[in-house]
């Protein structure tokens, strides 16, 4: 339908970012207002233990059923602000994300389970979390199984390089395999400077050493190509609208930053920041890269 209109293909990428398809039964991705859906967990149906934060799956209010990830896990907030800055950041960039969302969990639900540790999480967990669509029949992704292409390898690692995501090793990858595509899942991970606020800002241009062990990094052949296409997506507008969908509640305890609006501010000024030259998250994926040749 492209050949109907003439669009530079600048403008045809910016299209391609902000309109992207998804699969029968996925939930549509975020519109231009950049707003997350809120339900309210109606039903704790299991929980999945492969993760240390014991995520669970949920059934929300609206009859969906979604990965929820609890604020009051050993990881607190900050995996929370994690999963929403990246996901959403990713999502806008053009990668497979299930629809994330908040969701208010009722203190009262720990009553009907019969584990006190999981009695434990929901209670410290009450008010807003936050958690991924679920997808039904979803396989976990197999490296030596699946060979995705160049483009889409090499986005994924980009991605990951430029939000500093450790948790997409061989060993773990967090990406599913659904209706015959890719999904990533779980960047809780990522964005590790906000553990120790340690000038975050003069830490921008620092290399991402770990993307040596990325499950990806063996077939992301086209590092430098995909490079402009990524940063035309990922514009200065996306990663405030994104980092104003921080709750407030989640940004409590830092006095050595400032409050949630100053907190945000660094957030958005470091990701920004980021992208700017030198590439140096860039360079060192290309260099790990060439060590596995």
């Amino acid at each position: 339908m492209w050949a109907l209109f003439d669009l530079s293909t600048d403008l045809l990428l910016v299209f391609a970012c902000r309109w992207m398809v998804h699969p029968p039964g996925m939930k549509p991705p975020l519109g231009c207002s950049m707003s997350l859906r809120t339900v309210n967990a109606t039903r704790y149906v299991t929980p999945l233990r492969e993760g240390g934060s014991l995520p669970a799956i949920v059934e929300g209010d609206d009859d969906g059923m979604y990965v929820l990830k609890f604020r009051g896990a050993g990881q607190g907030p900050k995996a929370l602000i994690a999963e929403l800055v990246a996901g959403e950041i990713a999502r806008a960039a053009g990668l497979p994300i299930p629809e994330i969302v908040f969701v208010k969990l009722d203190p009262e639900l720990a009553r009907t389970e019969p584990d006190p540790e999981i009695q434990t999480l929901i209670r410290a967990s009450a008010g807003l979390n936050l958690a991924l669509d679920y997808l039904p029949g979803a396989v976990t992704f197999d490296p030596i199984a699946e060979k995705p292409g160049a483009e889409l390898a090499s986005s994924i690692v980009w991605f990951d390089a430029y939000v500093s995501n450790v948790d997409r090793t061989p060993r773990n990858s967090n990406i599913l395999v659904w209706h015959r595509r890719l999904w990533l899942i779980d960047h809780g991970a990522a964005l590790y400077f906000h553990h120790a606020w340690n000038n975050p800002l003069e830490r921008c241009h620092d290399p991402f050493p770990h993307i040596k062990d990325h499950v990806l990094l063996p077939v992301a052949g086209s590092l430098p190509e995909i490079h402009p296409k990524m940063l035309l997506c990922i514009t200065p507008e996306v990663i405030e609208r994104v980092v104003e969908l921080i709750p407030d509640s989640w940004l409590e305890g830092e006095p050595s930053v400032g409050a949630s609006q100053q907190q945000r501010q660094v957030y958005t000024q470091y990701l920004w920041t980021r992208l700017k030259p030198p590439h140096t998250f860039l360079e060192e994926a290309i260099r790990a890269r060439s060590l596995h040749l």
